[in-house]
């Protein structure tokens, strides 16, 4: 054989075998590796819905209607109807949309130019709208990247372990600090051997309910550490902190920090936050400092019973024409008891809860207390 046909068979080899690896096609083996199992990459689709509806009494404040009469308000609600769409593209890339309701706005009556056939209606939102980039194969074993109206670090997180959003948001949400939904990236990351992990995004800061006001964004990171998942005692155990720099305008800062505690076990989830804010309205407004902790826990007695203690402590420091208000407290009382259906599949949930919540303010505040009892229920799947 001549060095010429000898180098002509060698370029023809190479070429074979780099050929498919530039057009994308790569040759399949007769047998495959030992334990090996390809991704599916099988598209797929799911529809799912969440169903959040109460009757809620009102003790206080009262109020009057049309004839002057006193009376307790008292109504059927739908706090929450969402339809999930999700599915895969690909192993690689999925997504997710999710419309959610809203009670539009009643207008003051015939005479109104904007009054339309949707007043006092629920009509839909967009709530999440994203696709999701999974990075399981370069990273650890539920690590993303996603982009579009999408989940903030921090509320979802926690939702997750109160588990009791269907009777009302938690602490620094319901309290208007930060949202559960945004426009922007997310990255996540799983730590290995079960200590944690981390979520960080870049947002418009405004959240989901509205568009982009100027050219200010949030940054927002939460990172949580298992101690010793090693230990079946403490597996439950996690430390969380957070943190939301953003501004209203370039040099006026809104700023967050939450440090939590929070413990999951078979017979009681519990958790602590501490919340400690800093807002800025505009260059001439005062900064005003808030700060405040929500202490919760939820004892499970056993076949489906549980219950629900909750305590929210807020000193939300104000500034306003009339006065400077300092240290003045809003207090938040919840007590319930529930009832969890069995179900077969984890994504499958039914519940009733029966509850009693109270509001007090400093009189600085100058807001009338609230007491309420409500019967809430739970569908999801």
């Amino acid at each position: 054989m001549t060095r010429a046909t000898l180098c002509t068979r060698t370029l023809a080899l190479l070429a074979l075998m780099v050929l498919p690896l530039c057009t994308g096609q790569v040759l399949a083996q007769v047998t495959p590796a030992a334990g090996y199992t390809p991704p599916d990459d099988t598209p797929s689709f799911k529809v799912g819905t969440v169903i959040f509806a109460d009757y809620t009494y009102t003790e206080e404040p009262t109020t009057t209607d049309v004839d002057g009469n006193t009376i307790h308000p008292q109504s059927f609600n739908v706090a929450r109807a969402y339809i999930n769409l999700t599915g895969n593209i690909n192993h690689l890339v999925g997504f997710r949309v999710t419309p959610d309701i809203v009670s539009a706005a009643t207008t003051n009556g015939p005479t109104d130019a904007v009054s339309s056939s949707l007043d006092g209606s629920l009509v839909f939102r967009l709530k999440y709208a994203y696709g999701q980039f999974n990075l399981d194969n370069a990273w650890s074993k539920g690590s993303w990247v996603r982009f579009g109206v999408n989940q903030t670090p921090y509320v979802d997180f926690m939702e997750g372990i109160y588990r009791y959003r269907f009777q009302g948001q938690i602490f620094v949400e319901r309290d208007g600090f930060i949202s559960s939904s945004d426009f922007g990236a997310s990255l996540h990351y799983n730590f290995g051997g079960n200590y944690g992990d981390l979520q960080a995004g870049y947002y418009n800061g405004d959240t989901y309910k509205k568009g982009e006001a100027n050219d200010q964004q949030a940054f927002q990171a939460r990172v949580s550490f298992r101690p010793a998942p090693m230990v079946a005692a403490l597996q439950g155990l996690r430390i969380t902190g957070f943190y939301d720099a953003d501004h209203y305008a370039q040099s006026d800062a809104r700023t967050r920090t939450i440090g939590a505690l929070t413990y999951e076990q078979k017979h009681v989830h519990a958790g602590f936050e501490y919340l400690d804010a800093k807002d800025q309205t505009t260059a001439a407004a005062a900064d005003v400092r808030s700060k405040g902790y929500s202490a919760w826990a939820t004892p499970i007695f056993g076949k489906g019973w549980e219950g629900l203690l909750r305590y929210d402590h807020l000193e939300p420091t104000q500034n306003s024409a009339k006065a400077y208000v300092d240290d003045a407290v809003k207090e938040r009382k919840i007590a319930g008891i529930s009832y969890w259906f069995k179900t077969a599949a984890p994504n499958a949930q039914a519940a009733l809860l029966l509850d009693w919540e109270g509001v007090e303010y400093d009189p600085g505040l100058n807001r009338d207390n609230e007491r309420r009892y409500a019967f809430h229920t739970l569908f999801t799947f």
